[in-house]
């Protein structure tokens, strides 16, 4: 009768989903930061009958764990705002990447989880955020240095600095932006990161 069994059947009879693996370790972290809850994780092992042991050695520490809840939510908002301006037509150069920069930031700026995750924790949250502890950092700096990479190949920009600076400066602006009010008491506001983006494109004459 066993030999009989389809791949569902065997598959359900062990039960093989309710194994706890890494990804779903990413999944329910990323599920309980959505939903505003502080990220314990001793409360996670127990919540997937894993070991913390397990989970550590899965996910390296709490601050690699959201680094990568963050740059998942980060990059999907990248993900559609590059749609958005793909499908813009005449948008390029310093327009196109502006016009993305921009929608990612109104994004951000009005996320309620980034702002319960801050405001629950400001110093360790901007820790998280914006230093190398987690890995965000980096990666930032990564997509938007080969976003600008494209351009300076097709010819639409011709900015006074490399590509690497100009995706560091551009991030730490879109952050000193976004956490204004956390960094140093001022209401977050995207104009002025607006302005500064353009400025940092300043052509060679």
């Amino acid at each position: 009768m066993t030999d009989k069994l389809t791949p569902l059947a065997k598959a359900l009879a062990e039960r093989s989903d309710l194994r706890a693996t890494p990804l779903t370790a990413f999944r329910q972290a990323r599920q309980w930061w959505l939903e505003g809850r502080r990220l314990n994780l001793s409360a996670l092992a127990e919540e997937l009958g894993v070991s913390r042991a397990t989970l550590m050695r899965w996910v390296g520490n709490k601050e690699l764990l959201l680094g990568e809840i963050l740059w998942s939510l980060y990059k999907a908002e990248f993900d559609r705002a590059k749609t958005r301006a793909d499908e813009t037509p005449d948008l390029t150069g310093l327009d196109y990447l502006a016009q993305i920069y921009h929608d990612i930031n109104e994004a951000l700026i009005d996320a309620k989880p980034l702002r319960q995750f801050l405001s629950d924790d400001p110093k360790f949250g901007l820790q998280v955020l914006t230093a190398n502890v987690s890995g965000l950092q980096e990666r930032l700096v990564g997509v938007w240095e080969a976003l600008i990479v494209q351009q300076l190949k097709k010819g639409t920009i011709r900015p006074q600095l490399p590509a690497g600076e100009l995706a560091y400066y551009i991030v730490r602006i879109g952050q000193g932006a976004l956490y204004s009010d956390i960094i140093c008491g001022r209401e977050p506001a995207l104009e002025p990161a607006d302005t500064a983006f353009r400025l940092l494109f300043s052509e060679l004459r």
